[in-house]
């Protein structure tokens, strides 16, 4: 099932709410292949949680090919898409260029933040599918404030919506955005809707992998840890360092 099916699927009308989570390497695209995860993200958040850079607009095409190709070998079935990095679309010609690299990496479609309606259709036009990205925008953004509480704001997202739709793409992130917002958006369009902070009434969620399993070292509001994992590997750590150190590692040969 290629992408555009796949989303398809939840839409108007779905099945069942999709998940969707980020992924940047070969041995957790194989863990969340396994947990039936709908969706892979190879997002340009990888810049912050796997590199340690303060903002997504500071890496480019080779980190998400790289990290692209890591996801795909680490789970050959899953649906993946990648993030188009910050002036990857800047020109029309150079979107679907830098889009072909990412399909030919392993990534199943593309997603591109702001609504840059020529910018999607020509993308689609080559026949690669396209997640497009409203709300709060990581890659352009100024602040971390959320998106669309003043009625202008919410008419302006309503409207890049519609023209996203228009445009071709197969599915929409809402991302930091009043829930009832991301339920009007999702209502109105055909295509699903997935939110990351942006309500329960979207036709799916996304989350950064790491908030997911407490590996941040600040949890989002919306992104709950479900374990303490960064916790966990501390202390497996620091077990480890102490046997090391008092001798008790290797244990001695029977």
């Amino acid at each position: 099932m290629n992408a555009v099916e796949l989303f398809s699927r939840f839409g108007k009308g779905r099945i069942r709410p999709l998940s969707m989570i980020t992924c940047y390497d070969a041995t957790f695209a194989a863990i969340a292949a396994s947990s039936e995860v709908d969706v892979l993200l190879v997002g340009d958040s990888l810049a912050n949680v796997m590199l340690g850079l303060p903002r997504t607009s500071e890496i480019g095409m080779p980190e998400m090919i790289h990290h692209t190709r890591a996801v795909r070998r680490g789970a050959p079935l899953a649906c993946v898409v990648a993030d188009l990095p910050y002036g990857a679309d800047s020109s029309t010609a150079q979107a679907v260029v830098h889009s072909q690299a990412l399909v030919a990496a392993g990534a199943d479609a593309v997603k591109l933040e702001g609504c840059g309606e020529e910018v999607i259709a020509a993308i689609v036009a080559e026949g690669i599918a396209v997640v497009g990205h409203l709300g709060l925008l990581p890659q352009t953004a100024v602040s971390l404030r959320q998106v669309g509480r003043s009625p202008e704001d919410r008419a302006l997202v309503l409207d890049q919506a519609r023209r996203v739709q228009a445009a071709g793409a197969c599915a929409l992130v809402l991302e930091h955005i009043p829930s009832d917002l991301g339920k009007d958006v999702t209502e109105m369009l055909s295509i699903p809707t997935v939110g990351i902070g942006a309500g329960n009434a979207c036709a799916g969620q996304v989350l950064v992998l790491h908030d997911l399993l407490g590996l941040s070292e600040r949890q989002p509001p919306f992104a709950p840890a479900r374990v303490d994992l960064r916790g966990i590997v501390t202390e497996a750590l620091a077990g480890y360092h102490r046997d090391v150190s008092q001798g008790r590692f290797p244990p001695p040969a029977a």
